[in-house]
């Protein structure tokens, strides 16, 4: 499954970096996340509760924060499973900035197993859109603080 998309910030692209980089911004933003725990430089450990249609699980996993080139793209590594199955996803943030607003070009391919897989393989890609949608938003929020 792959999915992609853009998102526009009204903020500089450093302002955008910096959040996306913070740890406590990332637990608050990322729907579903009930602990980010760092376990070192850009690696984490978390649990996330999903619903994917009439599937939901909790997920124990690890996020990781890997090719980095501030403040321009990174890229992060998910992988984790739980009851309803695993999941491995890999996804790219580009980040650029237009008359001092910041584009995010996202791109993300993952892979599922499991009763998730079987059960929400045709949901999964527009829950993802909305995951994703619903992340870039909360971050938004952050921007005053």
């Amino acid at each position: 499954m792959k999915v992609e998309g853009t998102y526009t910030f009204p903020a500089p692209r450093e302002r955008i970096w910096a959040l996306l980089n913070d740890p406590a911004v990332l637990a608050r933003a990322t729907p579903g996340v009930k602990t980010l725990t760092p376990q070192g430089p850009d690696h984490y450990a978390a649990r996330i509760e999903l619903a994917v249609g009439p599937v939901r699980g909790v997920y124990d996993g690890t996020v990781s924060i890997t090719e980095k080139a501030p403040p321009e793209r990174m890229t992060l590594r998910v992988e984790g499973g739980g009851r309803p199955g695993t999941i491995r996803a890999t996804g790219e943030l580009r980040l650029v900035e237009q008359d001092g607003r910041t584009v995010v070009h996202y791109t993300g391919e993952a892979q599922i197993t499991g009763l998730i897989a079987s059960v929400g393989h045709r949901l999964i890609g527009g829950v993802a859109r909305q995951i994703a949608g619903e992340f870039f938003k909360a971050v938004e929020r952050e921007l005053p603080r």
